[in-house]
């Protein structure tokens, strides 16, 4: 399947950009989690810069590689794929379907965790402390859905 220079040209620009988000989610993750992130680390915060500055760059990699993933990379692969984009959920499904992720529900959770990490983190460190630990459990996820989609791009010869 031969495709428009203008998706092909954005499919390439987005594989390019989606590897550089995983390697760096996955590098801050490594290094924010390398033991449990606990309450007493959230009340910290505020006097350790270093360790807010990890957790800023966690919050901000984790969502800006969902965002990338599902906003951006998802609809173009399935517009090349000659599928019909719709809305987020029928995109998602769609994903499902072609098993580029295992489940829609289950990045819907990832996505509603990304707005709960950017918008209760300041509030509420109990409610931080939980949304980074479940953020944590969902990396490995992430990661595999944007390298599944990837692999579909290269395997086609796309990227």
């Amino acid at each position: 399947m031969t495709l428009q220079p203008k998706i092909a040209l954005r499919l390439k620009f987005l594989t390019r950009v989606v590897r550089k988000e995983c390697l760096y989610l996955s590098s801050t993750d490594q290094r924010l989690f390398s033991s449990l992130f606990t309450l007493e680390q959230a009340a910290r915060l505020e006097a350790d810069m270093e360790l807010a500055e990890r957790v800023e760059a966690f919050v901000s990699r984790f969502g800006r590689l969902q965002d990338t993933v599902g906003d951006k990379l998802l609809p173009l692969l399935l517009e090349a794929l000659g599928e019909k984009t719709s809305s987020v959920i029928d995109n998602l499904d769609r994903a499902e379907r072609l098993e580029f992720l295992n489940s829609a529900d289950e990045w819907l959770t990832m996505r509603n965790l990304r707005n709960q990490m950017i918008h209760e983190y300041i509030e509420d460190p109990v409610v931080l402390v939980s949304a980074l630990q479940t953020g944590h459990a969902f990396v490995h996820t992430l990661i595999a859905t944007a390298n599944n989609m990837i692999e579909e791009i290269e395997q086609r010869g796309w990227a």
